[in-house]
């Protein structure tokens, strides 16, 4: 039977399975049972839900698929970051990555396949969006990194931010399921304080996230505090200025009492002047925020380069000292395809599905 055709089972709320198993003439507590293997024991195949009987689970297979996220590429970096190809089962890739640190195993992962927002100095950028991914896919790059983390520096996964491939405040729905279950006792059960959500800024999205009383953190891809500037970096300016983007963050701290990140990339002779980190300090002055000076991983796709190091340590001695709490976030993998986007899009168009 093609398994195209069968019904995903993690699209499949406790209750379908509940559902389902009675019609069958089943018991419905096999439901929790299949659902524990499904998010809490991360169970890819049906033969590894050994407290369910032979009968049942080719029941499951004939209704049912698990539609696998699997490693399609790797490269380890000599700064021990690891950089993955994650190959869907409609056969496109996106990207995740391990971050090693003294203090930290970070998971870096995607929401979406491509990109719909055009930021020019990012490889996803210059890829079409072709779906959204779904919670499962979600998960399982969580699983799927936590497993890396495990063989190669035998370290527990300890954080996980969403700023792979894809924007995402545009897949919101499948975003906050996906971390639902990476957050739930009933899945991996890692807390919500461990996960940021990295946006490149949709205001009316932000506001609904305060609505929704999201426990997990916040962080803007900002890289200009200066609309002329930010527009010509970040379309996306356009439609959501800085002003409105004030205006959500502002309600977003009302709402949650969360301390926002600014993630801020200093280009060569592009946003790294003094006046640059002036109004950078004036943004900062909305709700109380911390501000990660991000260095550049050239793509070959973007004309920006790295700001010098002189001008990167006179823009956080700025900012420093008018009172900002500010860290310098050093690029990673550099001797890898590291940055976001770089092995997908190399992948030739037509290679996948």
């Amino acid at each position: 039977m093609n398994t195209q055709v069968l019904k995903d089972i993690r699209k499949q709320t406790i209750q379908d399975l509940k559902i389902f198993l009675e019609e069958k003439g089943e018991k419905g507590f096999r439901a929790k049972q299949i659902y524990e293997w499904i998010w809490n024991k991360s169970a890819s195949s049906f033969d590894e839900m050994t407290n369910l009987s032979i009968k049942t689970r080719d029941l499951l297979k004939e209704s049912f698929a698990f539609q696998k996220v699997t490693i399609a590429q790797k490269q380890v970096s000599s700064d021990k970051t690891i950089k993955v190809g994650f190959r869907l089962f409609d056969g496109n890739l996106v990207e995740g990555v391990l971050i090693p640190a003294d203090d930290r195993m970070t998971a870096c992962v995607s929401s979406q396949v491509g990109c719909s927002l055009t930021c020019k100095f990012c490889a996803t950028g210059y890829m079409e969006r072709k779906r959204n991914l779904e919670p499962g896919e979600i998960y399982d790059q969580v699983v799927l990194i936590r497993q890396l983390a495990e063989e190669h520096y035998n370290t527990p996964l300890t954080n996980i931010v969403f700023m792979g491939m894809g924007e995402p405040l545009l897949n919101y729905a499948n975003v906050l399921k996906g971390i639902e279950m990476i957050t739930s006792p009933e899945g991996l059960n890692m807390a919500s304080k461990r996960i940021t959500l990295s946006t490149a800024g949709v205001a009316k999205m932000i506001k609904k996230l305060a609505d929704d009383e999201v426990k997990f953190n916040l962080a803007l891809s900002l890289h200009a505090a200066n609309d002329v500037k930010r527009n010509e970096i970040m379309p996306i300016n356009e439609t959501n200025s800085l002003e409105a983007l004030g205006e959500a963050l502002r309600y977003f701290y009302k709402k949650t009492g969360t301390r926002v990140t600014y993630e801020y990339i200093v280009f060569h002779d592009v946003n790294d002047q003094i006046e640059d980190a002036r109004e950078l300090y004036e943004f900062s002055k909305i709700i109380p925020c911390k501000i990660n000076i991000i260095e550049y991983n050239p793509i070959a796709e973007a004309d920006y380069v790295n700001a010098k190091e002189d001008r990167i340590e006179k823009f956080r001695a700025f900012l420093e000292a008018k009172g900002v709490t500010v860290n310098v976030r050093r690029s990673r993998g550099k001797d890898i395809d590291a940055a976001c986007g770089q092995l997908a899009i190399k992948e030739k168009p037509g290679s996948v599905a």
